[in-house]
Formats: structure tokens, sequence, C-alpha cells
């Protein structure tokens, strides 16, 4: 690792970040708060000047959104109005689009102001000035009169209206002339010439005007000259002033988006010999009606609302008739009285075209309507009309809607892929309706073509038949191509509806800096940030917080950038030539402008200070050098950027400044000249300086020097430039003359490495590349290396610091006190000329990022690139840790070993080595490659690594042990010459499966991981049926295990997705991007696919079989080589030109919801549908039921900010298909362990009543997602039910009121609810304290206890009452297979029966008391209930399952109408059966996963699953296909409705018509749905693992909790309702503190969250954000607490070390070891009150370890203070009773007595030990009845709560000696917790929450 910077002579290591005050952190850097919301910024303190003469005044710059650190602000409340925003007012003030101006702007007429009519107006633009103060717009009641917008219905000439023949308020250019049309036979315009830019009608006259027409639709009547080529462009501003261009044009080639402009091609080709002329007008074009939806072209391809057209340019060359604008949709085939009734509306006499008698209007004209909407031709009319039709296609963007065409002659047609865009929805809104680019309005005839559906992810069209006679439309990629023929193909494609969220990425931060150059940096004018360009993105950095928002929309490199002195304009250009240039808004990000610079390459830019011009130099294509001058003054109030002069120049420029003295005089300087300009009269003119003997030097920089009296005189004012020789000239701008030259010298000691000291003297000079200049200093940046500052007489070096490379930029900030540099090499950062010390900002690769690997436990990021490089970066806060150069030999791949801190690089050699992160060394090193290292992965336990060279070998490692070795190596396996990438090689995510290229291109191979077996060979170019060449594999990629799917990219531009085991074909996605793509990932919830696609992210939702087409991301200005997700699933990486890091915004649910893998796959046109074997052999119909159309499934969650993901895993290694295969004891009840130990029988612990004793139980928090049937709901009586361990929780759902049903010594497994809903029924599992399961009936109305039954000797399974509630049944489990009858008179047993085979559910006949049924392994069992004076007997029938339902187990079963038995089955079949005959008649595949429920009501069946979904299907039909026996076929079943819940389904209860019920889930959670809104609602909501802290807000409002499930989740202390959840994906958090109230103000609430990897997360409340992620621990976190200010955070960790880390900044600036060796087991921090301690501080802590030692301590932070006050340490004994494991040592400050301590422990004796600290000794010992587990004391009275193994919680009065037992959990009290009132109690067991109220005592 090498030297970073000298500050000083200081060397400072560039591994290790400084803090302010010089210490040194080793081996960490600073880390930073990230942002969730993506784009805040810090506030400005400067105001805008204003436009000189224009009278308006400056305002403060405006914050789009919140931002991190101390400054953050409240949000803006509802209704208030930003600075410099427009008044908002009800109701419409002026025509749509028109807005009232500010009083100040004189001269522009406004509505009452002598505007001759409403509608004659031309308005000014409607975007208003952002330095428009709110108190300056007009008020006057004229200005407020609302203008109808009437005058434009139904539709408005607006040739006429504007009186384009005066020629007063429209303008014309070139060649344009009046001319009479003989098909129209009337006058039109003709536009002509060879240059469209210069000839052309525009509308209206001035940029600075406004049409403001608000019809949606504008009708544009023209004809493209013959031969040429015509454009169109129109300006539409949106709702919120946002200014977009919308063209349309032959000329373009492809279709071109970005925020502010949209290009449409419109190519008519012409089928005669010249082809070569692609884009010209036929010479037969005729007259088109071009009709454009405005608003549609908004929102579908910008996300915007359409406000007004603002103006219109007709471009050379064409004929145009006439312009409209209406907000109807016209038909212009139709018009007379013969349409009238016709659901369409005719096209107004004055709009139409002629057509003469007997001739069909399609013949003479063409109608293209773009977008597409739901308005159709009538079939009626198509019938009557028999003309030709006619298409015209744009492309690309969401694929066309299938179009019906009559059809009668054979026309060849298939569908190409298409370059898709997502269909954006409006907020708060339904999605819209997809729709195609271009849709022409025709006369068909109708044909018996039928419809096909779309394709979904592969389009397997058949051949259409259309007849046609001259026109043939295709979409040909990205053009619209207009063929004379008579072929006209149909296009039908699937639906492309936008998947949700949109977007779903969000760029967070970015890893790089430079591109094109890195002289681009520079201050904002009030020094909180720096901006500079990475590549093709420029990005804001707050220096002080690390915070990064980013300005995205250039599509190249950034070559140039300028600020103005406001900050209120940013200027940027791009670099490929023509160089396209963007002035943003700088506080809000919004680009204000886009234009096209006369210079190629803009190398240089600069503002003037009021930002009124823009400078800008560079080359012409000529390659002379060219100096232009924008006038930018009025782009903030909605102009457009003027070119105010340009000039040509011979000399060189190198750097060029506008003086901050005379907006109007510049300076330049270059190869042997320095030059001074001037503008002045529209031209720009320059006078030399007289150099003198420096005529020869080249220059590279200047910078101008205030007077020091503040005079802005240019007589007062000085020029510096410096050149590559070392000479500085101090120039006199008045004279024109060098003052002063001085040389940079070196000077070096004898054999000194660095220079010493500066001169100015003869000799060979140090090139300076760049200088800064503030009042006091002059700073230089050498390409020696060196930074240095300079006093202006250059006397002495004042402060100097070295660099790894030369420097390219230095730039002083305005308040003089930090000079920013960069340096040639990739490295920004910032010198503080206060404390000396260097701070590095970003660091880059200085060539583009080959592969990177990310490791999860330190969060860190590995990257290689073509700079030979191998950087290892910190993901939290971007900043590099290590960096490796190799010399001669280039890093090819990379990957981490997942558990050790070690990296494995291949190389170009053929080397694989690896890196120890720890040692910083190279300790193994294999070479038994020959060819260069193109494919590196590791499994996922790490045992095994697998390399592949360019030679086609494979290689395969142990890596058991740190000196890993070579297993074996294969010589060609591996596709030969294949390029390296990170998706060569693939490991399935269980590790057994290794995919990879090979042998040969077009062959993917899958082997064994552990014996490099041949498990399958896929030959992916035989896939492709339809294409005429081989296609070839390009990378692989693995989905979860759970999937078993295999994903393949090939040269064909396709992913095609496989069956990992047989190697069949899944599903294709056609089309992905027009090169093949290198790399691509599945997200591990299977939601979301990930691919490299040119220089483009393309996300595609992987759950919907029909794909609404990607979201594409820009950003990147190279192709993206690599794209990965982040271990948590929160973030996306992609690497390419820099690193770009996303945040993933999509909500989705730990619980895993895969896809479904259909069971057929069309393999090209003509090919049927692949064919189950089982399926074929089936005697019962196995037919897939036909599902909803729906986009993607509903994700249910309430996450504040966007989850990993799952966290399951299944394993279905062996299996045939990718499907889940549960099996039936999924649904069979699994208590928790009890942890009660026989002591707990001699205690009388009872749940006291609900009034009186010490504690009243308020409320439960959970459900028991382990349990069968355990809730029960009935709308018609609202009673709710449901259990939570060993309680029946009773709960109003209106109030929430909970009534809480006690007596089970276990926890309840199951519920019924007699059908006269007076009775209910539960059942408990095993107890240790009784002999027999429990079994108790309960009185609804009194919530009594009227019966205690018991029988069973294991857990009760399920429960059922008959249907007159004269019986009620009872099933063991798998275990005890007893089945149990009761009479519920005396609830006395009738019969009992010991089953042969293990039971899953039970039900009585609703028709026939007497009938009972049982399902189980193979069998269904009619059990028939026969009397005997008082005995009952059951008669057995039992019937075999038949083969063709499948091997498996029946789950689940519920009856149908009489005689049907519907039942599920462990694979996902639900089977039929006909009672009375005792046969299975039908049977479908109704879901992947074990169907564990199944309700049947009316015609409706309700499904839950394993999986998670919840199906309702409509079985009406099922009824009649009874008689049809074996031969029924389930097409008449059909599925109706799909939620996926998040987790297994156990228990529903809906009502009698199926349209309202309540879900249970696994996962811990009660969901009420609704069938009819599609809606679900979480009701009940727990932890779905233990949970391992409770937490208090300030004044109480809301308390959090954390779990083993990795989820943080924030409840509404009154209420216990769900607030926030963040989750974090494969980690438990196990630690959690609340910043204290002293802290700051409400909005600064934060929650650290300590996790197993050894990470702290800082989240906070109010913005519900992760703010930081930090390390600083290598091992899991056990504790964690804030100090009394809230400004540190102490943690301590399972190996006994302490970190005191800072929250804002995620540095760790102390580390305590004196409990190495034992884990950390409670951190209490409190207020030093007690002074006789002898030791200093404001906070007084204490931290107690396993091994029985409690130290405590006395610090203040602020000082960097902390002394040890007392060691405690307790004996242990040799045994303790315990359930398998050591209690803990917990130990807590006495909240009523601060010298007291209190701890329990694992000691000798059972007690609770007080210590006072002052008096150095015990002094109260308190005694226990079981070893604790918990601890809580309360801080408003003398009270001590103590849980305990033995499920009890004690409550001792300190003051009086006296405790009280109390019951309700069915675990240890692990957790008990006072809230700081000490008015409730939490306590917790596993993941069960009781909250109790603690009456005043």
């Amino acid at each position: 690792m090498t030297a970073e910077v000298m500050a000083e002579v200081a060397l400072l290591p560039g591994s290790r970040c400084l803090a302010s005050r010089g210490v040194l952190c080793a081996g960490r850097a600073e880390a930073k708060a990230g942002s969730s919301s993506g784009g805040a910024m810090a506030r400005g303190s400067a105001r805008r000047a204003g436009v000189p003469g224009s009278g308006v005044q400056g305002r403060r710059p405006e914050r789009s959104g919140p931002r991190l650190g101390p400054e953050a602000r409240a949000p803006a409340q509802a209704g208030s109005r930003l600075p410099g925003s427009h008044p908002r007012a009800s109701g419409a003030w002026l025509p749509s689009g028109a807005r009232a101006r500010p009083a100040s702007l004189a001269g522009v007429g406004v509505a009452g102001e002598g505007v001759e009519s409403p509608g004659s107006c031309l308005l000014p633009e409607a975007r208003p000035s952002p330095a428009v103060a709110p108190a300056r717009v007009a008020e006057s009641p004229d200005a407020r009169r609302p203008l109808p917008a009437a005058w434009q219905h139904p539709f408005l000439n607006v040739f006429r209206h504007f009186r384009v023949d005066e020629w007063k308020r429209s303008a014309k250019q070139g060649d344009v002339a009046v001319v009479t049309d003989k098909t129209l036979k009337g006058a039109v315009y003709r536009i002509r010439g060879s240059v469209s830019a210069a000839n052309y009608i525009q509308l209206p006259g001035s940029s600075t005007q406004s049409l403001g027409l608000t019809g949606r639709y504008l009708y544009v009547l023209f004809r493209p000259l013959p031969g040429k080529h015509f454009v169109i462009h129109l300006d539409v501003s949106t709702k919120d002033n946002q200014v977009i261009r919308v063209s349309f044009s032959n000329l373009f080639k492809e279709f071109k988006s970005t925020a502010t402009w949209l290009q449409f091609p419109l190519v008519l080709e012409t089928r005669t010999s010249q082809r070569d002329l692609v884009g010209l007008a036929p010479s037969r074009a005729r007259w088109t009606c071009l009709q454009l939806d405005l608003q549609d072209i908004l929102l579908v391809y910008l996300n915007r609302c359409y406000g007004h057209l603002k103006s219109i340019r007709l471009c050379a060359s064409l004929l145009v008739r006439n312009l409209y604008t209406s907000d109807l949709c016209f038909e212009p085939a139709i018009s007379g009285a013969q349409w009238a009734k016709l659901p369409v509306t005719p096209m107004p006499r004055e709009m139409a075209f002629p057509v003469p008698k007997g001739e069909s209007w399609h013949d003479r004209y063409v109608h293209v309507r773009f977008p597409s909407d739901s308005l159709k031709v009538p079939s009626k009319l198509i019938e009557k009309s028999c003309s030709p039709p006619e298409a015209v296609l744009l492309g690309p963007g969401p694929q066309p809607l299938p179009c019906p065409v009559a059809s009668s002659k054979p026309v060849r047609f298939s569908v190409s892929p298409v370059v898709q865009t997502p269909s954006p929805t409006a907020s708060g809104r339904a999605p819209l309706a997809p729709r195609p680019f271009l849709e022409v309005s025709l006369s068909q005839e109708r044909s018996d073509a039928s419809n096909v559906d779309g394709p979904g992810f592969h389009s397997l069209e058949p051949w259409a038949h259309v007849e046609a006679s001259d026109v043939h439309t295709a979409a040909a990629g990205t053009h619209v191509l207009t063929h004379e023929s008579a072929e006209v193909p149909v296009v039908r494609t699937g639906s492309c509806e936008g998947f949700l969220p949109d977007p779903v990425l969000r760029l967070k931060g970015v890893i790089g800096f430079g591109g094109h150059s890195t002289r681009q940096a520079l201050w904002t004018p009030d020094g909180a940030a720096v901006v500079y360009p990475c590549h093709a993105v420029i990005v804001v950095l707050l220096v002080d917080t690390g915070e990064q928002r980013f300005f995205l929309g250039h599509t190249d490199k950034v070559s140039a950038l300028a600020l103005d002195g406001s900050s209120s304009l940013l200027a940027s250009a791009q670099a490929r030539a023509p160089s396209v240039m963007r002035l943003w808004d700088f506080q809000t990000g919004q680009c204000l402008c886009l234009f096209r610079s006369p210079v190629h390459v803009v190398c240089s830019l600069s503002f003037s200070d009021s930002g009124a011009l823009l400078c800008g130099v560079g080359k012409d294509h000529h390659g002379r050098t060219m100096v232009v001058a924008w006038g930018t003054g009025q782009v903030g109030l909605g102009g457009e950027v003027v070119v105010l002069a340009k000039a040509h120049t011979d000399f060189d420029v190198q750097a060029f400044r506008v003086t901050f003295f005379d907006e109007t005089r510049m300076a330049s300087c270059g190869q042997g000249s320095v030059r001074l300009w001037r503008l002045r009269g529209g031209a720009l003119r320059s006078c030399p300086v007289d150099l003198g003997e420096h005529h020869t030097l080249q220059f590279t920089d200047l910078a101008f020097k205030q007077a020091q009296d503040g005079c802005l005189e240019p007589l007062a004012a000085m020029l510096f430039v410096c050149s590559r020789s070392g000479h500085i000239l101090e120039i006199d701008c008045q004279r024109m003359v060098v003052r002063h030259a001085r040389r940079l010298l070196p000077t070096r000691t004898p054999g000194g490495p660095h220079p010493q000291k500066q001169t100015f003297s003869s000799g060979p000079g140090i090139a300076i590349s760049s200088l800064s200049i503030s009042p006091a200093m002059c700073a230089v940046g050498s390409e020696d290396g060196f930074l240095r500052l300079w006093p202006l007489d250059f006397s002495s070096v004042l402060l100097e610091a070295e660099h790894e490379g030369p420097v390219s930029s230095v730039c002083v900030s305005p308040d003089g006190l930090r000079v920013l540099s960069a340096t040639s090499s990739g490295h920004l950062g910032f010198l503080d000329t206060l404390s000396r010390v260097y701070h590095m900002l970003a660091r880059s690769h200085t060539a583009p990022v080959l592969a990177l690997a990310m490791e999860q436990r330190r969060g860190q990021l590995a990257t290689v690139s073509q700079d030979r490089t191998v950087r290892i970066w910190d993901l939290a806060t971007l900043q590099q840790l290590y960096d490796f150069t190799s010399s001669e030999e280039a890093p090819c791949a990379v990957t981490f070993h997942p558990t050790r801190p070690t990296f494995f690089c291949g190389f170009s050699s053929g080397a694989v080595r690896s890196f120890s992160l720890e040692a910083a060394e190279v300790p193994v090193e294999h070479t038994c490659h020959r060819g260069a290292i193109t494919g590196l992965t590791a499994t996922p336990d790490g045992r095994l690594l697998f390399s592949s060279c360019s030679e086609g070998s494979l290689a395969q490692y142990s890596c058991a042990d740190p000196h890993w070795h070579v297993l074996r190596v294969a010589a060609d396996m591996v596709c030969p010459d294949a390029p390296a990438s990170p998706s060569a090689l693939a490991v399935s995510r269980d590790g057994h499966l290794l995919a990879f290229v090979g042998p040969s291109r077009c062959t993917v191979t899958v082997t064994d991981s552990a014996s490099l077996d041949e498990l399958l060979r896929v030959d992916i170019g035989t896939l492709d049926l339809a294409s005429s060449r081989l296609d070839s594999a390009m990378a692989v990629c693995f989905g979860p295990a759970a999937l078993g799917h295999l994903l393949v990219s090939t040269s064909s531009n396709r992913v095609v997705v496989l069956d990992a085991v047989s190697g069949r074909i899944i599903r294709e996605l056609p089309g992905v991007h027009p090169e093949p793509c290198p790399s691509l990932t599945l997200s591990e919830d299977a939601r979301f696919l990930l691919i490299a696609a040119g220089r483009t992210i393309k996300v595609w939702d992987y759950t919907t079989q029909a794909s609404p087409g990607p979201q594409v991301y820009i950003g990147h200005s190279e192709p993206v080589q690599a794209v990965a997700f982040s271990p948590d699933q929160q973030q996306v990486l992609s690497a390419g030109d820099a690193v770009f890091l996303w945040d993933v915004l999509a909500t989705t649910e730990s619980n895993q919801n895969f896809p479904v893998a259909p069971q057929a796959c069309e393999a090209g046109s003509g090919i049927g549908p692949l064919e189950d074997a089982s399926s074929r052999a089936s005697e019962l119909p196995q037919q897939q039921v036909p599902k909803p159309s729906q986009a993607s499934l509903p994700r249910l969650g309430i996450c504040a900010r966007p989850p990993e993901g799952g966290d399951g895993v299944r394993d279905t290694r062996n299996s045939g298909a990718p499907r889940t295969t549960c099996l039936a004891s999924y649904k069979a009840f699994t208590p928790a362990r009890v942890s009660c130990s026989p002591h707990s029988a001699k205690v009388g612990t009872c749940l006291p009543p609900a009034s009186g004793g010490w504690l009243r139980l308020k409320a439960v928090v959970g459900y028991s997602g382990n349990g069968r049937a355990n809730m029960v709901w009935r709308p018609d009586t609202g009673f709710f039910a449901y259990t939570c361990g060993r309680l029946v929780v009773v709960e109003d759902l209106h109030s929430g009121a909970q009534q809480h049903w006690s007596g089970h010594s276990a926890e309840v497994s199951t519920l019924a609810l007699s059908h006269s809903a007076q009775v209910l029924a539960s059942a408990s599992g095993c107890s240790s304290t009784t002999a027999h399961c429990q079994i108790r009936v309960w009185d609804v109305s009194g919530g009594l206890c009227q019966h205690l039954i018991s029988h069973h000797s294991t857990t009760v399974l399920a429960l059922a009452f008959s249907p007159d509630d004269r019986l009620l049944v009872t099933l063991g489990d798998h275990d005890g297979r007893t089945l149990a009858l009761w009479g519920t008179t005396t609830y006395d047993l009738v019969s009992s029966t010991r089953l042969p085979e293990p039971v899953h559910g039970v039900a009585f006949n609703p028709w026939d008391a007497g009938e009972l049924t049982c399902v189980g392994q193979g069998t269904v069992t009619f059990r028939l209930l026969q009397q005997r004076g008082a005995d009952i007997s059951l008669q057995v029938r039992r019937e075999p399952v038949p083969e063709a339902v499948g091997a498996g187990e029946l789950t689940s079963l519920c009856y149908g109408a009489p005689p049907l038995l519907y039942c599920g089955t462990s694979s996902g079949q639900v089977c039929v059966w006909d009672t009375r005959a005792g046969r299975c008649f039908l049977s479908w595949e109704a879901d992947d996963g074990g169907i564990g429920l199944l309700l049947f009501s009316g015609s409706r069946l309700v499904s839950g699953s394993s999986v998670g979904r919840l199906r309702l299907w409509a079985v009406g039909a099922v009824s009649e296909l009874r008689c049809k026996g074996s031969g029924a076929r389930s097409s008449s079943v059909f599925m109706e409705h799909e939620l996926v819940l998040d987790g297994a389904v156990v228990s529903a209860s809906f009502d009698d018509s199926v349209d309202m019920g309540v879900v249970g889930t696994t996962a811990g959670t009660l969901w009420f749905v609704s069938w009819a809104e599609g809606t679900s609602t979480r009701l009940i909501s727990g932890h779905r693992s233990k949970v391992n802290e409770v937490v208090f807000g300030p004044g109480e409002a809301h308390c959090a909790t954390c779990s083993e499930d990795g989820s943080v989740r924030v409840w509404a202390l009154a209420s216990m309702e769900l607030v926030i959840q963040f989750q974090v994906l494969n980690q438990s958090c196990l630690c959690l503190a609340w910043s204290p109230p002293c802290c700051g103000r409400p909005e600064q609430q934060r929650l650290a969250a300590g996790y197993g990897d050894g990470s702290l997360r800082i989240f906070s409340v109010s913005r519900t954000a992760m703010e930081l992620k930090m390390h600083p621990h290598p091992v899991a976190l056990t504790a964690v607490a804030f100090s009394t200010d809230g400004q540190t955070v102490l943690s301590g960790d399972k190996d006994g070390l302490v970190a005191v880390s800072h929250p804002r900044t995620g540095t760790t600036f102390r580390v305590l070891s004196d409990h190495q060796g034992a884990p950390i087991s409670t951190i209490c921090v409190t207020c030093k009150e007690c002074e006789d301690l002898g030791v200093e501080g404001t906070d007084l802590w204490l931290a107690a370890s396993g091994d029985q030692r409690v130290s405590v301590w006395a610090s203040d932070w602020l000082r960097n203070r902390c002394d040890l006050v007392d060691w405690l340490s307790f004996p242990m004994p040799a045994t303790t009773e315990t359930q398998g494991h050591l209690p803990p040592s917990l130990a807590a400050f006495c909240p009523w007595d601060g010298a007291l301590l209190m701890y329990v422990g694992p000691g000798v004796y059972k007690e609770v030990i007080i210590y006072n600290l002052c008096q150095k000794q015990v002094v109260e010992k308190i005694p226990l009845p079981f070893f604790a587990m918990s601890l809580s004391l309360s801080p408003g009275s003398y009270l001590l709560a103590v849980g305990f193994a033995e499920c009890m919680l004690r409550l001792v009065d300190c003051a009086t000696g006296t405790a009280q037992d109390f019951a309700g959990h069915d675990n240890a009290v692990h957790l008990c917790r006072f809230t700081p009132s000490a008015r409730l109690l939490f306590t917790a067991a596993r993941n069960e929450i009781l909250v109790w109220e603690v009456p005043g005592r």
C-alpha cells in the first residue's frame, strides 16, 4: 500500500482516515451516512443574484428533499409553499398551462390587461422563474379572474386562431410559401430547403411566449415532400412547468429519450431501386393526419403530467394544411350523418380531407395515431369497408397491443425484439393500460384469423392472413419503416404494463472520479460540497457527511463543468461530438435546458458570477479553437439559451475564465499566449498580453485575484497564470503587461526523497498544472504530485501535501480554509489548512472495471480493473480500504471467501492468488492454468473454489484451511478464448452444482461441484429453431435453490431459463438488448432479474410470465461489465467505467415466495407445448387451470424501507421439476420448546385476575404462526379469537380491546367454534406438568372455561363440531394417531379410535351429522356414526387416492355442494370426490406447494398453500362434471383471484359469500383479505422468531423491538400497532437502543441496532431510513447503548470487546478489551449523579460479561475521557440448574439510588445482589426461586421485575421485600422491560410479547 498525501512533512497512510483532531484511525475509513432518499443537498447560504436590469429579486435556494446529519429539517407541511415556488390556487386562474407572472415583468399581457380576447392572448412561458419570490406574483383581481378554456372546444384551428397568414404572432424562416394543392383543392403552406433547421414555421413567433393550448390531441395535417426529410418539433409544458421537446422526423434513425427531449423516428421507406435512401419520403407520399395524444406521450415515456402545448415548429421539407387541437379523439375516415349512430367521434368537416364520391378515404390518405388508445374502429364499420389497411409503427417503446385486422390473403409475420421502456404509472392511480407506439386507424375486412395471446417471455405467433393493397409496415427494432407492398403484418404482443415499484432502483452512491478529465472539480459557493464528474454522472458530495447526490442525463463522459456564483445554475458538457450541453437547477437537480453546442468538443466552461453568461471553449469540426458565449439569464424564466457570440481563434486555449468584476470580460491562456477577451456589440474580441520573453511558454491555468479593498474595477484585479515550465506570471489586467514572473524549481538535499524548499531562480522548473487564488494565498498543483500553498508574494511555502500522482486540478474554497485537489490517478481530496490534515473524498480506477465481488460480514467490495489494480472498498462509506497493484500481469477475476477475510484473484498469466486482508500479504499462489483466468467463484460454504482460463481448463481447489490447495484440473472443459466475465462460472446457491459455458460456445454444462462429474449438457445452439445462425452462450447464473433454475444469456440477445436438473426450457426472455449481455443475476427472492445491457442496467420482473418489459437505468458511459445484488439484497452494484451503488426500492417479505415454473414451454413457431409425462399417463384431467392475467402478484409488507427479500431455503436437488413439493407435515402443529423445569410445578403461579394484584395483562403482541386452525372469526357476530402461546386472545376488531383467556399449561395448538357461535374449544400441546393434553371448552359470552377435558397423550392437531353441535371430534398428531368423539352435553368421551396411519385433517359432513371424513397418507377415510343406545360406533370405509393424483399425502379437506368433497395434497393438487360413490372424478394443479387449507361456500373455493399463496377458485360447474366421471376436465374451474402472503397459510375464516376473511400464516401474521378490492391488510403482526430487545422512544409514544428474524419494528405504544419495520436479510438483530430524548429534536430520533455479522446500523425513525452502517466488531454484537447525550454509541460483542463509536460519522475511536474472552451481556448507561466516586465524567456506564464480571466506568466522550470506577467479579458455581445453557449475567443501575447497582447471574445462590458503588460493598441480597433470565428496574417505584426460564415472572417490591409471581408465557421469560414512566411492563418469551399494566403503588 502506497502513501497518500503529505501535510507539512507528515506522511499519511493511504488506507487510514484522519480525524478532525489529527487522530489516526488505523485500518478503518470514516463511515458516512447513506441517504435512502437519494437526492438531498445541503442548504445554501448564498442567495441567487438577480439578472441585471430584470428587476427580479434573488431567492433562497430550494431544498429538494430530506438530508442527513444535524442539519436535517422537518418536511414541509401540507399546503405550505417553498420559497420560490409558484403559488397554487383552487380552481383555474388561466387556461391550462398558463400562469400568472411576477408583477415586475412589464410589457407582457395578462388576462384583463388589454388583451383582445381570452383566446387570442399569447401567454408567457409556463415555467415560473425560480428566482421569483412568492410576494412578486401579480395579485390584481383581473389576474385572479378565471380564464375559461371553452374557447378551445370542441376543437381549435391553430393557424386561423393565431393568424398565421399575417406573420405577427408566428414566424417563418427560409423558403416558406403558400401554394395550391390539387389533392386538397386548397391553399397549403410549403416549407422546403436543404437544411430543415433553416426553413420552418414557428408558433408563436417568440420563444418567450406560449400558445397555452390545452387540448389533449394535436392533429397535424401534412404531406412530406418526395425524397426529402422533414422535422416536427413540439414544446410541451408539464403541470410542474417542465418543458419537454417532442420531435418527429424521418431524419431520426432510432428512438432517443432524455429528461427533456423525446425523439421519435418516422421513416417512410420506398420499395424502389433506391433502397439506400432510407428515411427519405417516398415519391408517392400521401397527405397524412398525424394524431398525437400529448397526455399519454408524456405519461408513458416520462411519467409526467401534461399541462399545455407551448410552441410548434414545422421544419422542411413538407406541405402543411393546418394544425388543430382538441380534447376529443376524432376518426378522420368518418364524417357525415351516416356515422352518427356509431360509437366514434367523426372528424369535423373543417378538419376532414376531401374524399371524392365513390372512393375510400384510406385509398388517398394516411392516418397515424400515436400512441394508440382504447378507442378502436367498431367491427361493423370494418365489415362494411374494403379499403386497404395502412399502418405506421414507431419504436422502441412499450410493445404494441394486439391489433385485430381483417384478413384474406396470407402475410408472413413474426415479432422482432423491440427495445422496451417501462410504462410508468401516475401517482395515486392505477397502472395505465399499455399502448403501442403508433396505431393507424384502418378500414378492414373481418377474417377468421384468431387472436393469439401475447408472447410473455417468448413470442410464438402463427402466421396471420391479411388482405392488403399497397402499404406494409413493420417494427424494425428502433425504426418506423413503411414499405409499399401488398403485405401487412399483424402485431400481437403481450401486455406492456410496467411492474412496480417504478423505479425499482435509485442511485445511492458512485465510486469513481473523472472519466474524460480529472481537471473538473469545484467547490460550491458555500463551501459545503464539492461538484465533480464521474464519467457520465455529475456528483455533488457533501464533504462533512459524505452524502452524494447526482445529476443524471448525460449519455457520454462529462468534459466540462461550471457553477454560477449563487449555486443556482450548473452547466455541463458532454464529450462526444457533437457536444450536448445541459443547464441544471443546482438546488433541485432538474435539467432546465438541453442544447447542442457549436463546439464539437467542449473542454472548458465558465459562468459569470450572476449566472447570466456562460462561456465555453473547444474545437470545431475542423479542429480550430472556438469560443462561444451563451446568454443564460432567461433560462430560469422559462426562456432558452441564446448564443450571444462566437469566435474562432488560431491561438491555443487551455483555460478560460469570466472575470468576477465584469461579466463582459474574460481571460484565456494556452500555448504561448495569454489573451483578454470582451463581449461587446454581439461579438467576442480579444487582445494579447505582452509576455515578452515568456511568449514561448506553455500556459496551463489562470486565476484572478481580487484587490484587498474589495474594489471591483479591472485595474484593481490581477491575473495569475501558470505554465508547464514552472513559471507563474502576475499580469496587470489594466495595462496588459506582466508585473511579476516567478518560477518553481525543485531543490533536494543529497539523497533526500522529498523537496525541502522551493525557490524561484533559473534552472529546470516543475510543471504546474493548476493554480487557484484566495485573498490570502495561492494554491499550486504540479505534476510532481505536490499541492503547495504560497503567500501571494511567494516568499516561502506555507504548506504542502504530496499525492500519489500528478496533481491535475486545485481549487480553494470560498472561505479560503480548504484546498481541493485532484490527481490524474483518480484521487480527489482536500487539505484543511487549519488542522493541516488532508481528507480523501474519492478514489477511482483509471480504467474500466472488469469484475467485482462482495463480502457480507465486513461489508466490503473488491474490484479489478484494466488499470492492473485490485481495490477493496467499504460499502458503507464508499471509501477505499486497500489497493493491490500488479505491473507485470493484469487481474481478470475476483471473488471473496465466504467466511474468512480473504479474497482470491485470477490474473492474465493464469495465476490464482489469495490475499489476506488481515496480514496484507499473498499467502498462497497456484499456477495450474496456462491461459488468462476467465472465471472465478467459490461455493457458499467456502469449502471449494473454482477457476477457468482462456485455454479451456477448469480447476477445483479445497479452501477448507487457509493453505488452500488444488484438487482437480480438468482440460477442455470450459469454452476456450471466452472473455473474462463475472458470470463465466456459476455455483448454485446450495453449493451442489457448478455451471459454465463449455466445452464450446454453443453448450452449457452443469457438473457436480464436489466431483466435477457432468450431470447435464445443454446445446444452446439448438434452442433458437427459427434463427438461421448458431446461437452461443455468453453468461450463466443460478436462481434460488428452491426454484432450480439456470439462466443463460445468449449471443442472440435472449435469456433462456432452464431446469438445472433436466435441462428443459422453462421460459425465455427474448430481445433483452441489441448486444450480448456479459453479466446477469437473479435476486434471492427470485423477483428481479438484473442484466448488464450495454451502457444500461435492465431490471425485469421475474415473477410474471407475461413480462411487462424491463426498467432501464442509465448513468454509465461505457458498457457495464458486471452487475450484482448485495448480500443483504437491499442494494445493487454495477461496474463498468465506475462502480454504481443502487438502492432497491422494492418491498419484499423475508419469506421467499418463488414464481411458478410453467409446465409447458413453446420452443418455436409451430411447435406445441411440451407435455408432462405424468400428465399424459394420467387417467384424470391434469390440465392447467386458467389464471387471471396480472402484471405481478401483490406483495404484502409494511416495511419502512426496502427489506432484502427472503431468507427461506429450500433444497430441490435431484428433483425433476423446479416446483416446490412440501410434505403434509408442514401443517402439523410444532409447539415451541417449553423451558419449564420440574421446579415450576412447585410454585403456585397463576395469572392474576383482571382487577387487583400488582400487574394486569393489558395486551398481547403476536400470533402463534406454528399452530393450525388457531384463529376463528364470525362476521355476523364479530367474534374474533386467535392464540398466542398459552393464551386465547379475543379481540374487538373495531376498538382493538383484548380479552385474555388463560389456563392452558402449554401452547395452544388449535381452536374450533361451534356453529351456534356460543362455544369455543381450544386444545394445547404437551406439558411437563400434565400427563395429557388439555382441551378447554369456553363460554363465548362470558369468557369462562366451562369444561376441562383430556384424553390425548400427544398434541391435539384438529378440533371440529358436528353440524348440530352435539358432538366434538378431536384428532391427535402423527405420533398419537388418536381420534376421539365427545358429547357436548357433558363433554364425556363417547368414542376413541387408534388410527392405522397419520391423519392430517378431519371434518364432519355438513349435510349428515353422522358422517365423518379423515384424510391422510394415500387414503380418504369415510366414517359413519352408528348409535346403539348410549354406545356410538364408527363404520369405516377407506378409499385409496388414485395414482393419477400423484404421490404425496392428502393434507386438507372441506365439503362442497352435495355430495362433493374437496381434498388438497402435499404436491399442490386439489382433487374432488363424490362421497356417495366414493370415487375421485376430477383433479387439477392448484398450487406449487402443499395445500394446507381449503374452504368452500356457495360456488367458490379458497385454497391456501405452503408457499404463501391464497387463491380463490370458481367451482360452480364442478357438480355438473360429476356425471362425466373420469372423463371430466378441469377447464370449467378457473382462478378468480390470487394473493401472496408472507408465509404458509395455517388458518382462515371467511364470510358466507367468501368476499372477505381473515387469514393466518406461519410468519405470525393475521391478514384481513378482501377479494372484491383485491387487497390485504395486516390485523395482527408479530415477530417470527425470538425477540431480543424492547426499547422506548422519548415521550413513550412509540416502542421498538428487534428479533432474530433480522427485523427492527417500531410500534405505537397506545395501540401496539406496527408503524415501521426495518428488515435485514439473513442476519439476526441481537440488540437495540433508542437515542435519548436529550440528543436533539424529535425528528432526530435514531435507533442503533446490532447484528450477528458484527455490523451496527443507525436507523432514522422520522425518515424511516437507514442512515449509517458500520462494522465496529468482527463478531456478533450482543449489547448496545447510547450515551446520555446521544452523541456516542457503546457496543459489546460476544468476544468481550466494547467499542465506542460516533453514530454520525461511523468512526470507532476507542475499543475496550477488559472483558475479552466472555460475551458482553449488558451495557447500561446513566447520568453520573454520585460525586463520591473519585473520578470525573458526565456519564456512568457499566458492562457485564458472561464470566460474571461487571466493570463500571465514568466517561466524558467529548473530552475523550474514560476512567474505571469499579470492577466486580462474582463466583461461579461448578454446576447450575439451567435448561442446557448458562443463565446470563445481568446488571443495572438503580434508578431510585444512583449509588446502587443490581446484579443477577449464575452464582452460588439464586439471588439478586445489590452493590453500593460509594461504599464498595454488597449491601443487600434478595433471594430468588430460580436463576434469573431477565432483569428490569422500575424508574418510578421500588419494583424489580425478574424473568425465569420456568415460564414465570416475579415482581419484587424492594422497599417491603414482598414479591408476587405471574404466569402467562409458555417459554422462558428472557426479556422484561419497564417503560420510562413505569406505567407498563413488557415481557417477552421467544416471539411473544405481553404488555402489563403496573397500577400505582
